[in-house]
């Protein structure tokens, strides 16, 4: 089977046989003519439908040098960006607070799969003593999700840990769309101050923090959520437990996502 290599010598032999001797040895060589340039494409073309295996490869080989470019690019941003992944200021800390291995998870409060992995995450927290988790707001999925971020965000200005997973927790299970009114109701049921959560939520703090998160989430090139990040690793998507709880083992072990 001829490869693409094969499809290039192919069409510079064609060039060379169509151009004029003189042009050959000339260290400039003439561009091709329309002509010429028709038939060697024509003759491309013929062989490709001829060999469509050829051209899977190619495509084949065009995504796996995509993603790895892409898995170098998520390396390079994921040492650059640690201590703001880990430590940052607005962020809601759950399970050990002074865990040995940190779980971030970036999610929107409308993410379907965000729900689902809450079960997940919860199970790990359980499971795991030692387990660190960071929640990342990332409201990707219109001005509801932004809302309830705020909100969410503003709480910290008065709940801490634990308090502060919980009300995280109520608004991931809320039922139907969730927003800063529905914010503002768990919020209510909480024992917040909610005049002060609705001023909050529209303060700078609130707003450098989402900015901080969403500048993250782009350096990462994270194109959904949820998004999990442990160690030198990024998983992408509700994965389920064990995937997450296989990379922590990893992490632990030999303090990189695969031993």
């Amino acid at each position: 089977m001829l490869r693409l290599s094969s499809i290039s010598a192919l069409a510079l032999t064609l060039a060379l046989v169509a151009l004029p001797a003189a042009a050959q040895t000339s260290p400039e060589p003439a561009p091709f003519t329309d002509a010429q340039r028709g038939a060697i494409e024509a003759i491309i073309r013929d062989y490709l439908v001829k060999n469509p295996d050829v051209l899977q490869e190619a495509i084949a080989e065009g995504e796996k040098r995509q993603l790895e470019t892409q898995r170098l690019a998520q390396s390079a941003a994921l040492k650059e960006s640690r201590e703001a992944l880990l430590n940052g200021p607005h962020d809601v800390v759950a399970g050990n607070p002074n865990g040995d291995v940190t779980l971030v998870e970036f999610f929107d409060y409308n993410c379907g799969y965000c729900r689902k992995a809450l079960g997940d995450v919860q199970a790990l927290i359980k499971g795991d003593p030692k387990l660190r988790v960071v929640i990342k707001d990332f409201p990707v999925l219109g001005a509801e999700s932004l809302e309830a971020s705020q909100m969410a965000v503003a709480a910290k200005q008065q709940i801490k840990g634990e308090k502060l997973f919980e009300f995280h927790q109520k608004l991931l299970e809320s039922k139907g769309r969730v927003n800063g009114a529905k914010a503002l109701q768990v919020a209510k049921e909480m024992g917040l101050d909610t005049a002060k959560l609705q001023k909050d939520a529209l303060g700078p703090e609130v707003k450098a923090a989402l900015t901080e998160n969403r500048g993250l989430g782009d350096k990462l090139g994270l194109s959904g959520t949820p998004a999990f990040i442990v160690g030198d690793e990024i998983i992408p998507g509700a994965v389920g437990v064990d995937p997450i709880r296989k990379t922590i083992t990893d992490v632990r072990q030999c303090g990189h996502a695969s031993c």
